[in-house]
């Protein structure tokens, strides 16, 4: 036989085989060295495929199937991209619901408002007008369902990207360590508490409903995750004393630089009620139910370290 041409490997020549077995042109296609070579068995037979082949390769019906190739490569590559974020995604969600519940949460109420430029779009989520005479007459105004959830929903709102991106990211940093290590309804009792203590001192300090955003919330898993993780250390728990001391100090700074600007009070209320919170927790698992958040029970050797 007699080699005709040889062609990259790359090459689909499938469809160029059947061209020439339907032109009377017997032949093998056999792979060469990383290149496909056309064997024939006359000279004329390989003068015609040179000629074929030149002008199938400058024929739209080759560009055409070579474009169809690529496209069908680009979309099952797309489809699987799109598969394995959807998945995960959905492990993501179901390990951490209510982290991603409230992510969502701020997002969408950050969308309606402008970023907090049209507050009027969402004056329901600010934080009820009550007197605020006495910090015991104020909770005593707080007499019914509705009031006590618009004491939760300013954390809900944000005034500038920036202001989004830093809650989000530390919601993010928090709740889905805690959300794999204590009971859902904790998590959501301690984002509740830490809301509703720093926003009602922020009002009570204030005397107007103007601020929102979940920082307070943050300090306040700040503070409890870190009297977690001193209390409890094989708890699991990622933050050190070097980050908690980098929280404090952050507030600190911003009292004395844009304290017209931040809701002070809201994130030292959430600080105070997250330590007293994490406190509380320690106790509870460390000497009631002698075990760690991770559910391991405290060792005989463990206990008596302890005492």
């Amino acid at each position: 036989m007699i080699r005709a041409v040889s062609v990259d490997i790359a090459l689909n020549l499938s469809q160029f085989s059947r061209r020439l077995t339907v032109a009377g042109i017997a032949h093998r296609v056999v792979e060469e060295s990383g290149q496909q070579t056309i064997w024939v068995h006359s000279e004329d037979d390989e003068q015609a495929v040179k000629q074929q082949l030149a002008h199938w390769l400058k024929s739209p019906l080759h560009h055409s199937e070579a474009g169809e190739r690529v496209a069908e490569s680009s979309v099952t590559s797309a489809s699987d991209q799109l598969l394995r974020i959807g998945r995960l995604a959905y492990f993501s969600f179901r390990r951490c619901p209510l982290t991603w519940v409230l992510m969502i949460a701020c997002i969408g109420v950050a969308l309606v408002s402008g970023m907090g430029t049209n507050t009027a779009s969402v004056r329901y989520l600010f934080f009820p007008l009550l007197p605020n005479a006495s910090l015991l007459g104020l909770l005593a105004e707080i007499d019914n369902l509705s009031l006590l959830l618009r004491t939760l929903t300013p954390m809900l709102l944000h005034f500038g990207e920036l202001h989004l991106i830093f809650n989000l990211l530390w919601l993010w940093y928090f709740g889905r360590q805690l959300e794999s290590r204590i009971p859902w309804w904790s998590f959501a009792l301690l984002v509740a508490a830490t809301a509703f203590v720093g926003n009602t001192a922020q009002y009570w300090q204030l005397g107007y409903n103007n601020f929102g955003g979940m920082s307070g919330v943050i300090y306040g898993l700040v503070g409890f995750v870190w009297t977690l993780s001193n209390c409890l250390p094989n708890s699991g728990l990622l933050i050190s004393t070097k980050m908690f001391v980098a929280f404090v100090l952050g507030l600190v700074l911003m009292e004395i630089f844009a304290s017209s600007s931040i809701a002070t009070a809201a994130h030292i209320g959430g600080l105070l009620s997250g330590l007293l919170l994490g406190g509380i927790f320690a106790v509870y698992y460390r000497f009631f139910r002698r075990a760690d958040l991770l559910g391991r029970p405290i060792t005989a050797g463990e206990k008596d370290r302890d005492a």
